[in-house]
C-alpha cells in the first residue's frame, strides 16, 4: 500500500523516480505489480502502485526497470567479516599484521553489500571503526552494527587459547583495541559490557553454550552461568537497551540465555518444545544460521573432534528449525558467514528457511527485511521500502516468490542501491548517471 502522507512541493533536483516494477516491500504485504518508487537522496519519499502516484512533485530524473522486482535491501543479522570463510584458514591470521588483515576486510564487505546485503551484524571481530568508515563512505559495505567480540568463561566458545599459550581468538580475528573475550566471575562480566558500551558496541554477543569450533568445550555444555548472563543482560539495558545476542546451540545454554532474557538465541539447534513457547511468550527472536549447516568443516583445515562435532550438530540443526518456525518463533535471517560460508552467498540462505524452516517465500524475505531491521532495531530507517525509510533496495531478474533459490545466485541480483546510491549495476538497469556511486 502506497504511503497516506502525500511528498509536499519542493526542490525535485534530488528526486528519481523509478517505475515499471514489481515492489516486494518487506512487511510481508502482497507483492504491488505495477509500482514506483520515489526516491528523495538518500531516503525513500514515496512507495506503492503507480496509478496512486501523486503529480506533484515532478522527479527530475525517471527510470522504467522493465518489470523487474525490488526488494528492500537485505540484512545478514549474523556474519564474521573478520574470518575468511572457506577460501582460507583463521590461523593465517597469527602471521599477519593487523593493517593486513583488515585490507582483507574490505573486500568482503565490498562483496556482500553487492550481492544484496544493505545491512549486516558482524557478532565477533569488527571493531566500530569499520562502522564508521562505511558510514562515511570510506570504504564500500553494508551498514554495520557490531559487537566487537563475543564474551564467555574460560574453556567456554570464546576460549580459542592454543597449547603454546597464545590466543588464537584475540590473535588471529581481532583487533588491538578489542577488549578481552573471557569473564569469570558476574563482576567480570558487568565491567566487560561496559568495555563493549566504550568500545562503541551495538549489541553484546554472549556464548551461552559450548561451539563446535571452539577446542575446549562441546555444543551441550553450558558456556556461561545463568548468573553471568543475566549480570550481561542488565548492563546492555542499562546502557542504551543493547540487544543481547546469544550463541547457543546445545539446550543447557539456550535455556540459560531464553530464561536470562537475551534478546536472540542464535543458531538453537537443541531447542525443543517447552522453550520454544518461552520464546514465544517473551518474543525473542530465533537466527537458526542454517547455511553454515550446509557446509562441514573441512577436515583437512581443522581438528578431528570439531569435524565431529560438526556433522552432528549441523543435522540436529536442520531436523529442528521448522519446528521452531511452526511453534511461532520469530525469525531473522543470518548466514555465519566467514566461517564454513564464504562471503557474498548470504541470500542463499533465504531457500534453506523455505526448504528446512518450512518458511513461505514471503515470510523468508520479511525474515531478512522487516523482521531482521526489528531485531536490529533499525526498524526506524530501514528494512522496509516506506516513506522515510533509507533507500536500500535490490532489482532482480526473477520473482522470489517462485524462485527464491534463485536470490542466492549473484547473477540475478542486478543492482543494489544503499542509501540512495549504486553499490552495484550488473545490468545496467539503473543507466548511467541516474543515482550517484555509493563512494565519494
Amino acid at each position: 500500500m502506497p504511503s497516506p502522507a502525500e511528498p509536499p512541493p519542493g526542490d525535485t533536483r534530488d528526486l528519481v523516480l523509478l517505475r515499471d516494477l514489481r515492489l516486494i516491500d518487506g512487511t510481508g504485504a502482497a507483492p504491488v505489480p505495477d509500482a514506483a518508487l520515489l526516491i528523495e537522496g538518500a531516503t525513500v519519499r514515496w512507495a506503492g502502485p503507480a496509478a496512486l502516484l501523486p503529480a506533484d512533485p515532478a522527479p527530475a530524473r525517471r527510470l522504467g526497470l522493465g518489470g523487474r522486482t525490488v526488494c528492500p535491501g537485505f540484512i545478514d543479522t549474523h556474519v564474521h567479516f573478520a574470518l575468511p570463510g572457506p577460501a582460507g584458514n583463521p590461523l593465517q591470521g597469527l602471521y599477519e599484521l593487523p593493517t593486513y588483515r583488515t585490507l582483507k576486510v574490505l573486500d568482503r564487505l565490498r562483496v556482500t553489500l553487492e550481492n544484496g546485503v544493505t545491512t549486516a551484524r558482524d557478532l565477533m571481530g569488527l571493531d566500530a571503526g569499520f562502522r564508521q568508515a562505511v558510514a562515511e563512505r570510506m570504504i564500500a559495505g553494508p551498514r554495520l552494527l557490531v559487537s566487537v567480540t563475543m564474551l564467555s568463561q574460560r574453556a567456554g566458545h570464546a576460549d580459542f587459547t592454543l597449547a603454546s599459550g597464545i590466543d588464537g581468538l584475540a590473535v588471529a580475528v581481532s583487533f588491538p583495541e578489542t577488549p578481552p573475550s573471557l569473564v569469570g566471575s558476574v563482576d567480570d562480566m558487568r565491567a566487560r559490557v561496559r568495555d563493549l558500551v566504550a568500545a562503541g558496541a551495538d549489541c553484546v554477543k554472549l556464548a551461552t553454550s559450548g561451539g563446535v569450533t571452539s577446542p575446549h568445550d562441546q555444543p551441550d555444555w553450558l558456556g556461561l552461568r545463568p548468573e553471568m548472563i543475566r549480570a550481561a543482560v542488565e548492563e546492555a539495558r542499562a546502557y542504551g537497551g543493547l540487544p543481547v545476542a546469544a550463541h547457543a546451540i546445545g539446550r543447557p545454554g539456550i535455556e540459560a540465555a531464553v530464561r536470562s532474557g537475551v534478546t536472540s538465541i542464535e543458531h538453537g539447534y537443541a531447542l525443543d518444545d517447552e522453550l520454544r513457547a518461552e520464546m514465544v511468550d517473551r518474543g525473542q527472536y530465533l537466527v537458526p544460521t542454517l547455511l553454515e549447516t550446509t557446509q562441514d568443516l573441512d577436515p583437512a583445515r581443522t581438528s578431528p573432534s570439531a569435524y565431529e562435532k560438526g556433522v552432528r550438530w549441523h543435522r540436529i540443526a536442520q531436523e529442528s528449525v521448522a519446528r521452531s518456525a511452526a511453534a511461532g518463533v520469530r525469525i531473522a535471517m543470518g548466514t555465519d558467514s566467514g566461517l564454513a560460508v564464504g562471503h557474498g552467498r548470504n541470500l542463499g540462505e533465504l531457500a534453506l528457511l523455505v526448504d528446512l524452516g518450512g518458511l513461505t517465500p514471503m515470510a523468508a524475505i520479511v525474515s531478512a527485511t522487516g523482521d531482521a531491521a526489528r531485531l536490529c532495531g533499525v526498524d526506524a530507517l530501514t528494512g522496509t521500502l516506506e516513506a522515510g525509510k533509507a533507500a536500500d533496495l535490490v532489482v532482480t531478474d526473477v520473482d522470489p516468490l517462485t524462485d527464491i533459490a534463485a536470490l542466492g545466485e549473484p547473477s540475478h541480483i542486478l543492482a543494489v542501491v544503499k542509501e540512495g546510491r549504486i553499490a552495484v549495476d550488473r545490468a545496467g538497469v539503473l543507466g548511467t548517471g541516474l543515482l550517484p556511486a555509493l563512494l565519494g
